[in-house]
């Protein structure tokens, strides 16, 4: 709910902050004072097109700044929780707007964007324009309307994600066919691929490079071991190395109870002839082994000569190709896992039916509901001078081709105002008047319709075409359906502006520079608007009493217990 708007430097208006009624809140003043202003500011809060005519002449920039009630509005709490921002049950957006045209936007002190802005306005506030009727002329409009006031959202929304799901298989489908010959390329190159490198998976070529090279120089090693025992053994008439440190630990031995050095020394020394004893060993051992395995040797000297040939073939380190074959195996495994053309052209059919299921229950439940919800329109459309209106819903087949989302079957609104005239589509008969009574009807059946939080409800020139009694009718109408929802509404009626609970009024104040004011108008204040709106320049008491009789009917019909 809009609680209020400041304004500072917007076109004609210096400052002004205004608070609005939770209910119907009527905009009145004469042509040219600024009544549109306050829609304009309203639409600059959720993101309308900023533009540099609406900063105030002389000044720098505009400030408009709008605080909304979302306290109990769960759309706007998803809407924040979705977009990561910190929720309050206040929401305040600012816009400022420099003289050059270019704008800049805040979320509760947080910058936002116009994209944000206008995703967070369509959850706020509904703007019906002047020309609302228009949208009438849509064949989706219409549609929506009817599954909005029938309740067939659910089905509706299963509808739609029946058609995507067939449109998703269909592509699906004719992308594996055109592709099915370059799968199959791909599928046997990968096969190839990983033929060559079969032999090589699962080899460490580290431990096969460094076998390799032992098996190949086993012979000279086995001597170098010979060479090594022999010399630590010394089998010549010099003392080996063995029987020197025996030496070593005889001296220190004899001397380790009159020193710790002299038994330290002996525990070191007595460790390395164990390590020497142990090392001479291992030598004899590897220097009396077997000469090389041939057959082992050439089978390493052909995996090493196979990694070699397929770096050099595919441009790739052994290493790095042997990484890629296990891509090359995902991939694979990818390609292979792809339904063939027989069976994806099952998931289409399958999805299809699903779909037409869908959109038979839809296109049933549109058809079992429209009969009440015309009748329903044309009796208020004939409280509204309208005495002959008849409405009727017609569903036309769609060729296959032509089937969407929204169902298998064309949906058109027909009316006709006149008694013994077929009923037509709407484009075809009504005029611009009807049209804005027809809107304004489908506003107020929607709203009886929700029981959730709402949009503000904006209409601009919600008058156009009426007059008279009708205007009253529709003044009472908004006045209903502001017990609904809150409504801002622009008029130059006084029996509309008569049924407000709030009356707001724009006039216009010529100084230095012309400035508008925004008041809010009761009693007296109320009543000479309102005269002014019935009688023009010349307010007589006549029109004064006629006024004060509009004030005392909508009392009235306030105390009139509800249907």
């Amino acid at each position: 709910m809009l609680v209020s708007l400041t304004l500072d430097n917007l076109a004609l208006i210096e400052h002004h902050q205004i608070e609005f009624d939770k209910r119907f809140n009527v905009i009145t003043g004469e042509t040219g004072a600024g009544k549109s202003l306050i829609l304009d500011a309203l639409s600059l809060c959720v993101g309308g097109r900023a533009d540099a005519s609406l900063v105030r002449h002389g000044a720098d920039e505009a400030l408009i700044f709008g605080e909304f009630d979302v306290s109990d509005n769960d759309a706007v709490k998803a809407w924040f929780d979705e977009c990561e921002r910190e929720f309050e049950d206040v929401l305040l957006i600012r816009r400022k707007i420099s003289h050059q045209g270019r704008s800049k936007s805040w979320i509760n002190g947080v910058p936002a964007s116009i994209g944000e802005l206008k995703s967070l306005g369509d959850i706020l506030v509904n703007i019906h324009s002047q020309h609302a009727g228009l949208e009438l002329l849509k064949p989706q409009f219409v549609i929506d309307w009817l599954d909005e006031i029938g309740q067939l959202n659910a089905l509706k929304i299963a509808t739609k994600d029946a058609y995507q799901a067939w449109k998703n298989a269909q592509v699906l489908a004719k992308n594996a066919k055109q592709e099915e010959t370059g799968r199959a390329d791909r599928m046997a190159l990968l096969n190839a691929k990983l033929m060559d490198v079969q032999p090589l998976l699962g080899i460490n070529f580290a431990q096969i490079e460094s076998e390799y090279d032992e098996l190949s120089n086993l012979e000279s090693l086995m001597q170098d071991a010979l060479a090594a025992k022999m010399a630590l053994e010394n089998d010549d008439d010099a003392p080996s190395v063995l029987s020197l440190l025996s030496r070593a630990i005889k001296i220190c031995d004899s001397q380790s109870d009159k020193s710790k050095v002299f038994s330290q020394c002996s525990q070191l020394l007595n460790l390395a002839q164990e390590h020497i004893s142990e090392s001479a060993s291992v030598l004899a051992d590897y220097a009396e082994q077997s000469l090389p395995d041939e057959e082992r040797l050439n089978e390493l000297n052909n995996l090493l000569g196979l990694a070699h040939r397929l770096a050099n073939k595919y441009h790739t380190p052994i290493d790095e190709l042997l990484n890629q074959a296990d891509s090359w195996q995902c991939e694979l495994e990818t390609l292979m896992a792809i339904p063939d053309n027989q069976t994806l052209e099952k998931e289409v059919a399958k999805a299809f039916d699903i779909y037409i299921d869908n959109a038979q229950k839809l296109d049933k439940a549109r058809q079992e509901i429209a009969p009440k919800i015309t009748q329903t329109l044309a009796e208020y459309l004939k409280t509204l001078a309208l005495p002959n209106a008849s409405c009727e819903f017609a569903f036309y087949p769609k060729e296959l081709d032509d089937y969407t989302m929204h169902g298998t079957k064309e949906i058109a609104l027909l009316f006709s105002a006149n008694v013994g005239m077929p009923k037509q589509p709407l484009h075809k008969v009504a005029s611009g008047g009807e049209l804005s009574r027809i809107a304004l009807v489908m506003q107020v059946m929607n709203a009886n319709q929700q029981t959730q939080i709402r949009p503000t409800l904006v209409f601009d020139e919600v008058d156009v075409g009426i007059s008279g009694a009708t205007a009253q009718v529709v003044g009472e109408l908004l006045r209903k359906l502001g017990d609904h929802q809150q409504l801002l509404a622009i008029t130059h009626q006084a029996q509309v502006a008569a049924a407000a609970h709030q009356h707001i009024l724009v006039a216009k104040e010529h100084g230095e520079k012309t400035t508008s004011h925004l008041k809010v108008i009761t009693k007296d204040e109320q009543i000479g608007e309102l005269a002014r709106m019935s009688g023009g320049v010349n307010i007589t008491e006549a029109t004064k009493a006629h006024v004060k009789s509009l004030l005392a009917d909508i009392v009235k019909t306030d105390k009139k217990p509800n249907k």
